[in-house]
């Protein structure tokens, strides 16, 4: 899962430094086209290649990709403007948004421990935005706009039914959001790629192909509720690759913000597990399904899994 995180982040690295020599849109086009071809090879490797989806899951995949497009778009424009660190900061929050959503939307229990703890974390993504204050940037906003659709994706996904092949929906968003970003690219001045340029597409795609297949092989054999924790390392390559590669450091509030909403996001997912063990000898319940199933959604990527 650390793997899976370092590949993600790397991903968003490359894509930052591409986009400084050419258009942002053209970058995403580019290596959308290179990451659907790979993923193809890769779920037939795997013999896992299957479009026949049920009738009935096939309106939520369609609006799973849809949510996955719009958080396309905000996170890559939050993603060249500000510091890739307090992105990634703000992106930790998923986990309590998710848990949050799910309480309102789909009726699932939530205890007070866990509410107030995704009220302190909500503190710490203030803290991080600082509204009102000389760091306050309106990108991040767009990042927690990145955040909310992403969190629509996943109370989405929790919908499918177990007919749906996961591999193929993710074969068909790698290649919804090529063709989006191809048609938004038509507004920018395209720019002839040189060598750097295309070796951090090439970079980007393989990384990005690398995140989710280390994510499903973590996923398949590993504990939810221990390896949930591990998908926070992605700060830390946040903060080192923010540092060597583009010469950002968050100041304190970020720091202090982010400390926050990691330490609420691991609180979270630990006292969900901690429910769904004391609840497993009674799988019929409803809080036991719940807490499965919020474990479950604070596993999945962030950046499009």
């Amino acid at each position: 899962m650390s793997g899976s995180m370092a590949c993600f982040t790397l991903n968003d690295a490359c894509v930052k430094l591409a986009a400084q020599s050419i258009p942002l849109f053209q970058t995403v086009f580019l290596r959308g086209i290179v990451t659907t071809v790979l993923m193809l090879l890769v779920v037939r490797a795997m013999g896992r290649l299957d479009f026949s989806i049920p009738r009935a899951d096939r309106p939520r995949v369609f609006w799973r990709t849809a949510s996955e497009l719009g958080a396309m778009v905000a996170f890559t424009i939050a993603l060249v403007n500000m510091p890739i660190a307090n992105i990634s900061a703000i992106l930790a929050a998923l986990p309590l948004t998710v848990t949050l959503a799910a309480f309102l939307f789909l009726r699932e229990p939530v205890g007070w421990r866990r509410m107030l703890a995704i009220l302190v974390g909500f503190v710490g993504v203030i803290l991080i935005i600082q509204p009102g204050t000389e760091g306050f940037s309106y990108y991040s906003l767009v990042a927690f706009l990145a955040v909310i659709l992403v969190t629509v994706r996943d109370l989405v996904t929790r919908r499918f039914s177990k007919e749906v092949p996961s591999m193929s929906v993710a074969v068909i968003t790698a290649a919804a959001v090529g063709i989006l970003a191809g048609l938004l690219s038509t507004r920018e001045t395209w720019a002839m790629p040189d060598t750097q340029s295309i070796l951090l597409i090439l970079g980007a795609a393989v990384f990005i192909i690398g995140g989710y297949v280390f994510s499903i092989m973590t996923m398949r054999i590993g504990e939810i509720g221990v390896i949930a924790p591990f998908r926070y390392t992605s700060l830390i390559w946040a903060l080192m690759l923010g540092y060597v590669v583009f010469g950002d450091w968050p100041n304190s509030l970020t720091l202090l913000g982010g400390a926050i909403v990691v330490a609420t996001g691991l609180f979270t997912i630990l006292r969900e597990r901690r429910v769904a063990r004391r609840l497993a000898r009674n799988p019929a319940s409803p809080t036991a399904t719940a807490a499965v199933s919020a474990l479950t959604a604070g596993a999945r990527d962030p950046n499009g899994g």
